[in-house]
């Protein structure tokens, strides 16, 4: 009995392909398009939106270790279109932010707020967020800082 390789890979690609999902057809929100990171030949720069956050760093002080700490960075939209954050990361798994979700008017406020876990740290700490937004320049850095006591 002689076996043909040809159509047992045939099958293996059709097998394949059935498994893998369709994409899904993602909408991009109409306040996207205005994303300079998206939108190639963006000129008018004036009418994009503007973070204006009190500070970009907050310094918890001295915290126990396994303390966990969290502090809400204030901002407003001063530019002249909605303000829409797209993500926030982490330069660490023990700090995590959460943002507004809503787009932001212009002359309105939000937030982003960010919680550090302490355990399992020790000694100075100093966290970035990377803020991605339809903003000029497109990425804005905020800054926690500690130092954890064991």
């Amino acid at each position: 009995m002689r076996f043909n390789v040809l159509p047992c890979i045939f099958l293996s690609f059709v097998t394949i392909a059935g498994c893998v999902e369709k994409a899904k057809d993602e909408k991009i929100s109409p306040d996207a398009i205005t994303n300079p990171a998206t939108a190639d030949g963006v000129t008018d720069k004036d009418n994009l939106p503007v973070f204006q956050f009190d500070s970009d760093n907050h310094e918890f002080g001295e915290i126990k270790q396994g303390e966990v700490v969290s502090y809400n960075f204030k901002f407003k939209n001063t530019g002249k279109a909605a303000l829409v954050i797209t993500s926030a990361s982490a330069s660490c798994g023990c700090t995590v932010p959460e943002y507004s979700k809503d787009p932001v008017a212009p002359g309105e406020a939000g937030f982003i707020k960010v919680t550090f876990n302490s355990e399992g740290k020790e000694g100075e700490q100093m966290k970035s967020i990377d803020i991605i937004s339809n903003t000029m320049p497109n990425v804005y850095k905020l800054y926690v800082s500690c130092t954890v006591i064991k």
